[in-house]
């Protein structure tokens, strides 16, 4: 097959599948047309908080020069695809133009979820997505004010962390018992809430947001919480989780997973024979996955496809996260959460030191399926290499 292939999205991931095709001679013959809803190129979406510490965008890009003088590539830069004519296999993009396809690749990401509480629209409330999302919080920011991060999660602590580089004193409201709800458990989230509570940062857990208030000038002034406080901010940024881009499916005619995002099977295929979806927008047998590492594995899966190579079936996200918060080391690996039946959890708290570590065994006692470290992670890579084994001495000397 060759022909025109139409990839609609240029993040990571839509980057990745280029990279791969742009470097196999056997999709040599064929035209590649890009179409991107941003104003710019692909750039590295995980390091977005490094722009605030005085990277620039052109640090953060991940497109060269070798891509835009690629004859074979059209980069369309803010024209995004707005709909899908599969019988005719023709797309549309929004500036009115059309372009017949032999292949579509869908990679059009997601977006983030504003709850639909009162003054979410307010002015002084922002998203923590794009460059352009940081542009507006860095125009926005008062140093020495309050600021007002809805969501615990990854995100909403790297946000938090952004208002605190910008001068402002962060919140961070989360829903759930805990921060960090998916990749640590309650010890462990305990432990970072007390750590990062002690370098400024005002943790809120278990708390919903009944609104979000304006002050006489019509910006934002506070947040008033579930019960009934009220936590004082100029900035509110909300970081409540995502959701895949995925409206050019229903007028198309193709399926959504039950939760949203195109679905497509193991090979990330859809049921149309010539259109794929990959990234945050593909619901893989029905589940989307919102981190960048599943989205390169969907990538180098139908850049196999197209080029005629045998291609393994997406084997799943691996959710595993190291990283630092307000300079608190943190980790989660596996089954964090000891759901397997029979899972026995070794726990070791050290209260003077401020660490907090926990291994998930089977139910063997000697199977490791996850773990949890916060305040001193530095046993994190020897204990990944062996999630799925069986432990190479006592869990004691092994967290030491």
């Amino acid at each position: 097959m060759s022909g025109t292939l139409v990839l609609a999205g240029h993040g990571m991931v839509g980057h990745r599948l280029l990279e791969h095709l742009r470097a196999d001679e056997r999709f040599a013959s064929w035209r590649i047309v890009v179409a991107a809803e941003e104003p710019r190129a692909a750039y590295d979406r995980v390091a977005l908080s490094s722009y605030l510490d005085g990277r620039s965008a052109r640090d953060l890009t991940l497109t060269g020069p070798e891509v835009l003088e690629d004859p074979r590539v059209e980069l369309r830069l803010g024209v995004p695809v707005v709909s899908i004519d599969r019988a005719a296999r023709t797309v549309t993009f929004a500036d009115g133009s059309d372009v017949r396809y032999e292949a579509l690749v869908l990679a059009t990401g997601s977006k983030p979820f504003v709850p639909p509480i009162p003054g979410h629209t307010l002015p002084g409330c922002f998203t923590y997505r794009t460059l352009a999302d940081l542009d507006a919080l860095r125009a926005a920011a008062e140093p020495g004010a309050a600021g007002v991060v809805i969501g615990g999660g990854l995100l909403g602590l790297e946000a938090a962390q952004a208002l605190r580089s910008l001068g402002m004193r962060p919140h961070v409201v989360e829903v759930a018992p805990h921060l960090m709800p998916l990749q640590l458990d309650e010890g462990g989230g305990a432990v970072l809430a007390r750590l990062v509570g002690r370098l400024g940062m005002g943790v809120h857990c278990g708390h919903g947001v009944a609104s979000v208030d304006a002050g006489p000038d019509g910006r934002v002034r506070g947040v008033t919480l579930a019960d009934g406080d009220v936590l004082p901010a100029r900035s509110v940024v909300f970081s409540a989780g995502v959701r895949p881009r995925d409206e050019l499916a229903g007028p198309a005619g193709l399926p959504r997973g039950e939760r949203g995002g195109f679905l497509v099977d193991a090979h990330c295929r859809t049921e149309d024979p010539r259109i794929w979806a990959i990234g945050e927008c593909a619901a893989v047998l029905g589940r989307c996955h919102g981190l960048v590492a599943p989205g390169h594995l969907m990538a180098e899966s139908v850049a196999a496809q197209l080029t005629g190579r045998a291609s393994e079936p997406f084997p799943g996200a691996d959710t595993s996260a190291k990283l630092k918060v307000f300079g608190v080391d943190v980790a989660g690996f596996g089954d964090v959460h000891a759901r397997v039946e029979g899972a026995l959890s070794f726990v070791r708290e050290d209260h003077a030191a401020a660490t907090y570590a926990k291994l998930v065994l089977g139910p063997d006692g000697r199977t490791l399926l996850g773990g949890v470290l916060a305040g001193d992670t530095r046993a994190y890579g020897e204990l990944r290499s062996m999630l799925g084994h069986e432990l190479t001495g006592p869990p004691e000397r092994l967290l030491v």
